[in-house]
């Protein structure tokens, strides 16, 4: 028997993805460094917050600058959500995402928790809401998949091992399994700590790897529930890809891309 695993796009087995909050001026100096090196990155607005702090981007420019990226909610005015009512968690989600998608003209179907609040019944709430993941400031110093993409727990913060990590993140070779690398900060960080040269090496050492994936937290999300509408033959001998976008998976060492609405033989 052929042991069949999944793979990211294009058969590779690793995934870089980072995750900035709160939409400051630095994100320009920010996404022109991922640009530069191919890195993606989900940016996590509060857009009940654009007009009255004026180090955040205006919304009229979050269409071009974040081109490439994605734009995610933080909720509307950045309230520590634990201690909210539901009435007004459901607020600060929805008036968010309508806000945001009214500017950038798609689905926005990802948050981070602001503050890092969170608790089970949000996370219960959240699919109610739209949301397909959420991120914590929770971090685990490795590279695993997250076991719950609704309480999604990054590599590292930046300023903790950023390096380090990076180093031992481009040299995992091990193709039975699925690794994935996910920073997360905030870009005026950078500029407090005078340490924009940290991000500048980060990219520098990650980017432009062939056995990398460079995605957005909601391409990772909608990519492995490709993977996981697949439809299997009992005896393996074949398999049919229900969805639009194309699966990948490594069947007996020998890389295959399960089209979208097609059906291959393994």
């Amino acid at each position: 028997m052929k042991t069949i695993y999944y793979c990211f796009p294009g058969g590779k087995h690793k995934v870089l993805t980072m995750s900035y909050d709160d939409g400051r001026e630095e994100d320009r100096k920010l996404i022109s460094i991922f640009n530069e090196y191919g890195i993606k990155g989900t940016f996590h607005l509060n857009s009940g917050l654009t007009e009255k702090d004026p180090k955040r981007i205006k919304p009229e420019e979050f269409p071009e600058l974040y081109k490439g990226h994605e734009v995610s909610c933080h909720t509307y005015t950045h309230p520590t959500i634990e201690r909210c009512p539901m009435e007004q968690i459901v607020r600060q989600v929805m008036d968010d995402r309508a806000e945001l998608e009214r500017i950038m003209g798609y689905p926005v179907r990802g948050l981070s928790y602001p503050n890092g609040s969170y608790s089970k019944e949000i996370i219960d709430l959240l699919p109610k809401l739209g949301i397909k993941y959420s991120r914590t400031v929770l971090t685990t110093n490795g590279f695993g998949m997250p076991d719950n993409f609704l309480e999604w727990k990054a590599t590292c913060h930046h300023n903790r091992n950023l390096m380090e990590l990076g180093e031992q993140f481009i040299n995992l070779h091990k193709t039975q399994y699925l690794y994935m690398m996910y920073v997360w900060g905030h870009s005026y960080e950078f500029t407090n700590n005078n340490n924009w040269d940290l991000m500048e090496n980060f990219c520098k050492l990650v980017g432009g790897k062939e056995d990398t994936w460079y995605a957005t937290n909601i391409q990772i999300v909608d990519y492995m529930e490709v993977c996981d509408r697949l439809q299997f033959a009992s005896d393996l001998s074949f398999v049919y890809n229900p969805s639009v976008q194309s699966a990948w998976l490594n069947v007996g060492g020998e890389i295959i891309e399960v089209k979208g609405g097609t059906q291959v033989s393994l």
